[in-house]
Protein backbone atom coordinates (compact mmCIF):
# COMPACT_ATOMS: atom_id res chain seq x y z
CA UNK A 1 0.00 0.00 0.00
CA UNK A 2 1.26 3.48 -0.75
CA UNK A 3 1.24 6.34 1.73
CA UNK A 4 1.74 9.97 0.67
CA UNK A 5 2.84 8.71 -2.73
CA UNK A 6 5.70 6.59 -1.31
CA UNK A 7 5.59 2.88 -2.10
CA UNK A 8 5.38 0.63 0.92
CA UNK A 9 8.76 -0.98 1.68
CA UNK A 10 8.92 -4.46 0.23
CA UNK A 11 12.01 -5.65 2.06
CA UNK A 12 14.26 -5.06 5.04
CA UNK A 13 16.69 -3.33 2.67
CA UNK A 14 13.99 -0.85 1.67
CA UNK A 15 13.19 -0.17 5.33
CA UNK A 16 16.86 0.57 6.07
CA UNK A 17 17.03 2.87 3.05
CA UNK A 18 13.94 4.80 4.18
CA UNK A 19 15.22 5.01 7.77
CA UNK A 20 18.58 6.36 6.64
CA UNK A 21 16.95 8.88 4.32
CA UNK A 22 14.68 10.10 7.13
CA UNK A 23 17.63 10.37 9.54
CA UNK A 24 19.69 12.41 7.08
CA UNK A 25 16.73 14.61 6.21
CA UNK A 26 16.08 15.38 9.88
CA UNK A 27 19.76 16.13 10.45
CA UNK A 28 19.71 18.70 7.67
CA UNK A 29 16.48 20.31 8.84
CA UNK A 30 17.49 20.53 12.52
CA UNK A 31 20.86 22.10 11.73
CA UNK A 32 23.12 19.11 12.43
CA UNK A 33 24.37 19.79 8.90
CA UNK A 34 23.65 23.49 8.27
CA UNK A 35 23.45 24.85 4.70
CA UNK A 36 26.80 24.39 2.98
CA UNK A 37 28.08 21.76 5.45
CA UNK A 38 29.76 18.69 4.02
CA UNK A 39 28.06 15.36 4.79
CA UNK A 40 30.00 12.14 5.36
CA UNK A 41 31.32 10.31 2.31
CA UNK A 42 29.30 7.34 1.10
CA UNK A 43 31.95 4.90 2.36
CA UNK A 44 32.26 6.62 5.74
CA UNK A 45 28.50 6.65 6.26
CA UNK A 46 28.23 3.02 5.14
CA UNK A 47 30.89 2.02 7.68
CA UNK A 48 29.17 4.05 10.42
CA UNK A 49 25.69 2.63 9.79
CA UNK A 50 26.57 -0.89 8.69
CA UNK A 51 24.64 -0.36 5.44
CA UNK A 52 25.91 -0.93 1.93
CA UNK A 53 27.44 1.86 -0.11
CA UNK A 54 24.61 1.32 -2.60
CA UNK A 55 21.98 2.03 0.09
CA UNK A 56 23.80 5.17 1.20
CA UNK A 57 24.09 6.33 -2.42
CA UNK A 58 20.34 5.85 -2.91
CA UNK A 59 19.61 7.91 0.22
CA UNK A 60 21.80 10.75 -1.00
CA UNK A 61 20.15 10.65 -4.43
CA UNK A 62 16.74 10.83 -2.78
CA UNK A 63 17.82 13.93 -0.86
CA UNK A 64 19.19 15.49 -4.04
CA UNK A 65 15.76 15.01 -5.58
CA UNK A 66 14.19 16.76 -2.58
CA UNK A 67 16.58 19.69 -2.99
CA UNK A 68 18.12 19.11 0.45
CA UNK A 69 21.64 18.15 -0.65
CA UNK A 70 23.85 18.77 -3.65
CA UNK A 71 26.64 16.65 -5.12
CA UNK A 72 29.85 18.41 -6.17
CA UNK A 73 32.12 16.59 -8.56
CA UNK A 74 35.33 15.65 -6.79
CA UNK A 75 34.33 17.45 -3.56
CA UNK A 76 31.54 15.41 -1.98
CA UNK A 77 27.97 15.83 -0.78
CA UNK A 78 26.82 19.06 0.89
CA UNK A 79 23.66 20.33 2.60
CA UNK A 80 21.99 22.60 0.06
CA UNK A 81 21.93 26.32 0.61
CA UNK A 82 18.32 27.45 0.82
CA UNK A 83 17.49 30.19 -1.67
CA UNK A 84 16.70 33.61 -0.25
CA UNK A 85 12.99 34.32 -0.64
CA UNK A 86 11.83 36.92 -3.12
CA UNK A 87 11.46 40.36 -1.64
CA UNK A 88 7.68 40.28 -1.84
CA UNK A 89 7.67 37.09 0.26
CA UNK A 90 10.15 38.27 2.89
CA UNK A 91 9.41 37.18 6.42
CA UNK A 92 8.49 40.11 8.65
CA UNK A 93 9.45 39.90 12.33
CA UNK A 94 7.96 42.22 14.93
CA UNK A 95 10.41 43.64 17.47
CA UNK A 96 9.29 45.35 20.67
CA UNK A 97 11.79 47.17 22.90
CA UNK A 98 11.14 49.49 25.86
CA UNK A 99 13.64 52.13 24.78
CA UNK A 100 15.62 53.04 21.68
CA UNK A 101 18.08 55.52 23.22
CA UNK A 102 20.24 53.38 25.51
CA UNK A 103 21.17 49.70 25.67
CA UNK A 104 18.80 48.48 22.95
CA UNK A 105 20.32 50.14 19.84
CA UNK A 106 23.09 47.53 19.82
CA UNK A 107 20.60 44.74 20.50
CA UNK A 108 18.56 45.98 17.54
CA UNK A 109 21.67 46.10 15.38
CA UNK A 110 22.28 42.41 16.09
CA UNK A 111 18.67 41.53 15.33
CA UNK A 112 18.62 43.51 12.10
CA UNK A 113 21.88 42.05 10.84
CA UNK A 114 20.70 38.47 11.38
CA UNK A 115 17.26 39.05 9.85
CA UNK A 116 18.74 40.78 6.82
CA UNK A 117 21.17 37.91 6.26
CA UNK A 118 18.20 35.51 6.32
CA UNK A 119 16.19 37.59 3.84
CA UNK A 120 13.78 38.80 6.53
CA UNK A 121 13.04 42.27 7.84
CA UNK A 122 11.96 43.77 11.14
CA UNK A 123 9.05 45.96 12.13
CA UNK A 124 9.95 47.98 15.24
CA UNK A 125 7.77 49.19 18.12
CA UNK A 126 8.64 50.84 21.44
CA UNK A 127 6.72 50.51 24.73
CA UNK A 128 8.52 53.19 26.80
CA UNK A 129 8.18 50.79 29.76
CA UNK A 130 4.39 51.37 29.71
CA UNK A 131 2.35 48.11 29.97
CA UNK A 132 -0.64 49.61 28.16
CA UNK A 133 1.53 50.86 25.31
CA UNK A 134 3.21 47.45 25.24
CA UNK A 135 -0.14 45.73 24.68
CA UNK A 136 -1.12 48.24 22.01
CA UNK A 137 2.22 47.81 20.24
CA UNK A 138 1.92 44.01 20.20
CA UNK A 139 -1.58 44.36 18.74
CA UNK A 140 -0.29 46.69 16.02
CA UNK A 141 2.54 44.33 15.15
CA UNK A 142 0.21 41.36 14.88
CA UNK A 143 -2.16 43.41 12.73
CA UNK A 144 0.73 44.16 10.39
CA UNK A 145 1.09 40.47 9.59
CA UNK A 146 4.36 39.66 11.38
CA UNK A 147 5.21 35.95 11.44
CA UNK A 148 7.04 36.06 14.77
CA UNK A 149 7.90 38.39 17.63
CA UNK A 150 11.06 39.37 19.50
CA UNK A 151 9.83 40.93 22.74
CA UNK A 152 11.34 42.83 25.67
CA UNK A 153 8.27 42.88 27.94
CA UNK A 154 7.93 44.74 31.26
CA UNK A 155 7.89 41.57 33.38
CA UNK A 156 9.66 43.21 36.33
CA UNK A 157 6.70 45.55 36.99
CA UNK A 158 3.94 43.03 36.26
CA UNK A 159 1.74 42.04 39.20
CA UNK A 160 1.99 38.42 38.05
CA UNK A 161 5.00 37.94 35.73
CA UNK A 162 4.12 34.29 35.16
CA UNK A 163 0.65 35.11 33.92
CA UNK A 164 2.03 37.86 31.70
CA UNK A 165 4.45 35.37 30.17
CA UNK A 166 1.57 32.93 29.56
CA UNK A 167 -0.30 35.69 27.69
CA UNK A 168 2.70 36.25 25.45
CA UNK A 169 3.12 32.52 24.84
CA UNK A 170 -0.56 32.35 23.79
CA UNK A 171 -0.08 34.89 20.98
CA UNK A 172 -0.92 33.54 17.50
CA UNK A 173 2.72 33.71 16.36
CA UNK A 174 5.92 32.44 18.02
CA UNK A 175 7.53 34.84 20.50
CA UNK A 176 11.10 34.87 21.81
CA UNK A 177 11.86 37.04 24.84
CA UNK A 178 14.98 39.21 24.71
CA UNK A 179 16.77 40.16 27.95
CA UNK A 180 13.78 38.85 29.92
CA UNK A 181 13.03 35.52 31.59
CA UNK A 182 11.14 34.17 34.59
CA UNK A 183 14.19 33.70 36.80
CA UNK A 184 12.09 33.14 39.94
CA UNK A 185 10.36 30.19 38.25
CA UNK A 186 13.59 28.26 37.82
CA UNK A 187 13.01 25.17 35.65
CA UNK A 188 9.31 26.10 35.57
CA UNK A 189 10.06 28.97 33.18
CA UNK A 190 8.25 28.04 29.94
CA UNK A 191 9.54 30.94 27.84
CA UNK A 192 11.95 30.82 24.93
CA UNK A 193 14.50 33.53 25.65
CA UNK A 194 17.97 34.92 25.05
CA UNK A 195 19.36 37.00 27.91
CA UNK A 196 22.50 38.44 29.42
CA UNK A 197 23.72 36.56 32.49
CA UNK A 198 23.65 39.61 34.75
CA UNK A 199 24.28 37.47 37.83
CA UNK A 200 27.45 36.20 36.21
CA UNK A 201 28.49 39.73 35.28
CA UNK A 202 28.16 40.96 38.87
CA UNK A 203 29.94 37.85 40.13
CA UNK A 204 32.90 38.48 37.83
CA UNK A 205 33.14 42.13 38.94
CA UNK A 206 33.36 41.08 42.59
CA UNK A 207 35.92 38.40 41.79
CA UNK A 208 38.00 40.96 39.90
CA UNK A 209 37.92 43.46 42.77
CA UNK A 210 38.82 40.75 45.27
CA UNK A 211 41.76 39.82 43.06
CA UNK A 212 42.97 43.40 43.40
CA UNK A 213 42.98 43.04 47.19
CA UNK A 214 39.63 44.62 48.11
CA UNK A 215 37.57 43.04 50.88
CA UNK A 216 34.96 45.63 51.84
CA UNK A 217 32.76 46.19 48.84
CA UNK A 218 29.76 48.35 48.03
CA UNK A 219 26.93 48.01 45.53
CA UNK A 220 25.28 51.12 44.10
CA UNK A 221 22.17 50.42 42.02
CA UNK A 222 19.01 51.76 40.49
CA UNK A 223 16.20 50.24 42.50
CA UNK A 224 13.64 50.21 39.70
CA UNK A 225 15.38 48.42 36.82
CA UNK A 226 14.84 44.82 35.67
CA UNK A 227 18.60 44.26 35.79
CA UNK A 228 18.84 45.11 39.50
CA UNK A 229 17.57 41.83 40.99
CA UNK A 230 20.03 39.54 39.18
CA UNK A 231 22.86 42.00 39.84
CA UNK A 232 22.14 41.97 43.58
CA UNK A 233 21.88 38.18 43.54
CA UNK A 234 25.15 37.66 41.67
CA UNK A 235 26.94 40.20 43.86
CA UNK A 236 25.73 38.52 47.06
CA UNK A 237 26.70 35.06 45.78
CA UNK A 238 30.23 36.22 44.93
CA UNK A 239 30.68 37.89 48.32
CA UNK A 240 29.57 34.70 50.07
CA UNK A 241 31.69 32.40 47.89
CA UNK A 242 34.80 34.52 48.44
CA UNK A 243 34.25 34.83 52.19
CA UNK A 244 34.00 38.63 52.18
CA UNK A 245 32.21 40.76 54.78
CA UNK A 246 28.60 41.68 54.04
CA UNK A 247 28.51 44.39 51.35
CA UNK A 248 27.12 47.89 51.77
CA UNK A 249 24.18 48.68 49.47
CA UNK A 250 23.06 52.06 48.15
CA UNK A 251 19.73 51.96 46.28
CA UNK A 252 17.75 54.69 44.58
CA UNK A 253 15.28 54.91 41.73
CA UNK A 254 16.86 56.04 38.49
CA UNK A 255 15.19 59.48 38.63
CA UNK A 256 16.43 59.91 42.19
CA UNK A 257 20.11 59.68 41.35
CA UNK A 258 21.57 63.19 41.41
CA UNK A 259 24.81 64.84 42.48
CA UNK A 260 23.42 65.24 46.00
CA UNK A 261 22.33 61.60 46.19
CA UNK A 262 25.76 60.52 44.98
CA UNK A 263 27.42 62.65 47.69
CA UNK A 264 25.29 60.85 50.29
CA UNK A 265 26.18 57.47 48.79
CA UNK A 266 29.91 58.20 48.90
CA UNK A 267 29.64 59.37 52.52
CA UNK A 268 27.87 56.11 53.39
CA UNK A 269 30.49 54.05 51.56
CA UNK A 270 33.25 55.82 53.47
CA UNK A 271 31.48 55.27 56.79
CA UNK A 272 31.25 51.55 55.97
CA UNK A 273 34.99 51.53 55.11
CA UNK A 274 34.25 50.39 51.57
CA UNK A 275 37.28 50.48 49.27
CA UNK A 276 35.63 49.36 46.02
CA UNK A 277 32.12 49.51 44.57
CA UNK A 278 30.12 48.17 41.65
CA UNK A 279 27.75 50.80 40.25
CA UNK A 280 24.74 50.15 38.03
CA UNK A 281 24.76 51.83 35.49
CA UNK A 282 27.26 54.15 33.80
CA UNK A 283 25.42 57.36 34.72
CA UNK A 284 25.30 56.39 38.39
CA UNK A 285 28.97 55.40 38.29
CA UNK A 286 29.89 58.77 36.80
CA UNK A 287 27.91 60.54 39.55
CA UNK A 288 29.71 58.50 42.23
CA UNK A 289 33.05 59.24 40.57
CA UNK A 290 32.38 63.00 40.71
CA UNK A 291 31.12 62.74 44.30
CA UNK A 292 34.28 60.89 45.33
CA UNK A 293 36.38 63.72 43.87
CA UNK A 294 34.34 66.30 45.80
CA UNK A 295 34.91 64.30 48.98
CA UNK A 296 38.66 64.40 48.45
CA UNK A 297 38.93 60.72 47.50
CA UNK A 298 41.25 59.47 44.80
CA UNK A 299 39.87 56.99 42.29
CA UNK A 300 41.05 54.25 42.27
CA UNK A 301 43.50 54.65 45.17
CA UNK A 302 40.90 55.43 47.86
CA UNK A 303 37.83 54.08 46.10
CA UNK A 304 37.94 51.69 43.16
CA UNK A 305 34.91 51.71 40.86
CA UNK A 306 33.41 49.28 38.37
CA UNK A 307 30.43 50.32 36.26
CA UNK A 308 27.76 48.01 34.89
CA UNK A 309 26.60 48.69 31.31
CA UNK A 310 29.56 50.05 29.33
CA UNK A 311 27.43 52.45 27.31
CA UNK A 312 29.71 55.47 27.86
CA UNK A 313 32.02 54.28 30.66
CA UNK A 314 35.09 54.95 28.53
CA UNK A 315 34.45 58.71 28.32
CA UNK A 316 34.20 59.37 32.07
CA UNK A 317 36.78 61.77 33.57
CA UNK A 318 38.53 58.67 34.88
CA UNK A 319 37.70 55.94 32.36
CA UNK A 320 35.53 53.41 34.12
CA UNK A 321 36.22 49.71 34.29
CA UNK A 322 32.90 48.20 33.18
CA UNK A 323 30.95 44.99 32.94
CA UNK A 324 29.88 44.90 29.30
CA UNK A 325 26.72 42.93 28.41
CA UNK A 326 26.96 41.30 24.95
CA UNK A 327 24.11 43.35 23.52
CA UNK A 328 24.80 42.83 19.83
CA UNK A 329 25.25 39.09 20.31
CA UNK A 330 22.03 38.85 22.35
CA UNK A 331 20.06 40.44 19.52
CA UNK A 332 21.69 38.35 16.85
CA UNK A 333 21.16 35.05 18.69
CA UNK A 334 17.55 35.93 19.57
CA UNK A 335 16.83 36.46 15.87
CA UNK A 336 18.47 33.13 15.04
CA UNK A 337 16.33 31.35 17.62
CA UNK A 338 13.11 32.88 16.28
CA UNK A 339 14.00 32.12 12.66
CA UNK A 340 14.69 28.53 13.60
CA UNK A 341 11.36 28.33 15.41
CA UNK A 342 9.59 29.70 12.33
CA UNK A 343 11.36 27.21 10.05
CA UNK A 344 11.01 24.10 12.21
CA UNK A 345 8.02 24.72 14.45
CA UNK A 346 7.73 22.28 17.34
CA UNK A 347 10.65 20.25 15.99
CA UNK A 348 12.99 22.97 17.24
CA UNK A 349 14.07 22.52 20.89
CA UNK A 350 13.09 25.23 23.36
CA UNK A 351 15.98 27.67 23.62
CA UNK A 352 16.72 29.25 27.00
CA UNK A 353 20.05 30.98 26.55
CA UNK A 354 22.22 33.19 28.74
CA UNK A 355 25.34 34.97 27.50
CA UNK A 356 27.95 36.01 30.06
CA UNK A 357 29.19 39.62 29.94
CA UNK A 358 32.87 40.48 29.75
CA UNK A 359 34.82 42.79 32.02
CA UNK A 360 36.57 45.70 30.29
CA UNK A 361 39.36 46.94 32.53
CA UNK A 362 40.13 50.66 32.53
CA UNK A 363 41.64 53.14 35.01
CA UNK A 364 38.91 53.33 37.67
CA UNK A 365 39.71 50.01 39.35
CA UNK A 366 43.48 50.38 39.49
CA UNK A 367 44.30 47.46 37.20
CA UNK A 368 44.39 49.25 33.86
CA UNK A 369 47.10 48.13 31.47
CA UNK A 370 46.28 50.21 28.47
CA UNK A 371 42.55 49.54 28.44
CA UNK A 372 42.83 45.85 27.62
CA UNK A 373 39.55 43.96 27.77
CA UNK A 374 39.74 41.14 30.30
CA UNK A 375 37.31 38.49 29.14
CA UNK A 376 35.34 36.60 31.70
CA UNK A 377 34.14 33.05 30.99
CA UNK A 378 31.54 33.41 28.26
CA UNK A 379 29.16 31.41 26.15
CA UNK A 380 25.65 30.07 26.11
CA UNK A 381 24.29 28.25 29.16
Amino acid sequence: MARDGIPAPSSGRELKFRALTARLRQGILDGTWPPGAKLPTERALAAETGLSVTTVRRAYEELVGLGLVERRQGAGTFAARRPEPARADRTVVGVLVPDTAFYYPRVLHGIEQELTAAGARLLLACSHYDPDEEDAAVTRLLGSGVRGLLLVPTLHTATDPGRRAEELLALPVPAVLVERRLAAHGPGDPTEHVCTDHEGGAYDAVRHLRGLGHRRLGLVVRSDAPTTAPLVSGFARAVADLGLPGPHHEREAMDGWSAGRADAAVAALRAARVTAALCFGDREAALVLAAARRAGLRVPDDLALVSYDNEFADVAETPLTAVSPPKFQVGRLAAQVLLRRLAEGDASPLHQVQLRPRLVVRASCGADRGGVAHKSPSGAH
